[in-house]
């Protein structure tokens, strides 16, 4: 089982590119992916995260706290937690608002940017990543700046290749390459992520941490796909061939919590993304995170997020900044 891309399977995972960026040195921007650049894919997500995969030339990307990220022909950056940010050939320079300089395409295709001094030439497409709130625990586990090269990935040319020809494409409004750079984006936060777990310190703890051992990933895969299902920790231990006791603890080492606590606290989660979308009722809800009476779901809410689900969705649904 690749724990890893069942947890992903869950997350309503939805990916684009949005902007096709041409830079000549020097310039310096200020950039973050806004809810107008996801709506031609999906509907507002609860958590997004924005790339830039360098198809020319070279750059320095930046949030504050953090040092200077450098990448140049063939890397992607991620900036897991959708920060604003600089970029630029130098960052010394007073940045222009990317938002200032987009141009909106004619017809078909997507915006773009053509900006700097005449210099040396930097070309990217920039892109998005969004999901529901079953996303959280993986991006808060995320460095705000994830960098890696292609060109070290199986197939490294032909993605490379795949991007090149799919913002063309996209400039120019060919039917169905929308689609296929949606993938190319998931694949490509797929590949960071994975190769960031192979850097990770084996002291590392943390959701990703959890993800990368056999065991506990197995676990949390299996809450994750299958959180109805009335799990015990016997059962869960069963499931990754530990005993009770050496299951727990490993798991409790790792993620910081213990399975049913985590458990009761992932159901609570997912709970509250569907109350949010407002789709169901309380009883359906329940039902679908695990449990077999509202009276019941309606108790565990409370005691997890202080107020009962009903008032929770109302408040939400009425307030836009409890609802980001």
């Amino acid at each position: 089982m690749d724990a890893l891309s069942d947890v992903l399977r869950v997350v309503g995972l939805t990916g684009g590119v949005f902007l096709d960026a041409r830079f000549t040195a020097p310039w310096c921007i200020l950039g973050q992916v806004g809810p107008d650049n996801c709506a031609p894919y999906m509907t507002p997500p609860a958590f997004v995260m924005c790339f830039h995969f360098v198809l020319e030339g070279r750059c320095v990307i930046a949030v504050d706290g953090e040092p200077p990220c450098e990448a140049e022909e063939g890397d992607v950056v991620l900036l897991a937690r959708n920060e604003l940010h600089r970029l630029g050939s130098d960052l010394s320079g007073k940045p222009v608002s990317a938002a200032d300089i987009i141009r909106e395409p004619d017809g078909a295709g997507i915006p773009s940017i053509s900006h700097g001094g005449g210099g040396e030439a930097c070309a990217m497409v920039c892109g998005f990543l969004g999901g529901d709130a079953q996303l959280e625990p993986l991006i808060a586990t995320l460095p705000p700046l994830l960098k890696f090269n292609v060109k070290g990935t199986p197939g490294g040319e032909w993605i490379s290749q795949s991007f090149r020809f799919g913002a063309r494409g996209l400039a120019n409004g060919d039917p169905g390459t929308a689609t296929i750079m949606a993938r190319m984006s998931e694949l490509l936060f797929v590949e960071a992520v994975r190769r960031y777990l192979t850097t990770m310190p084996p002291e590392r703890t943390g959701f990703l941490a959890g993800l990368r051992d056999p065991a506990v990933g197995k676990a949390l895969a299996l809450m994750h796909t299958t959180v109805a299902r009335a799990w015990t920790a016997e059962d869960l231990a069963a499931a990754v061939n530990l005993s009770r006791s050496a299951f727990a603890d490993r798991f409790t080492a790792l993620i910081g919590q213990s399975p049913m606590t985590y458990l009761a606290s992932w159901r609570m989660r997912v709970a509250a993304h569907k109350l949010r979308e407002g789709r169901q009722t309380i009883g359906q809800i329940a039902f679908d995170v695990g449990y077999e009476s509202e009276a019941a779901f309606t108790r565990a809410f409370k005691r997890e997020l202080g107020v009962p689900p009903a008032t929770w969705r109302r408040q939400t649904l009425e307030s836009p900044v409890a609802a980001k």
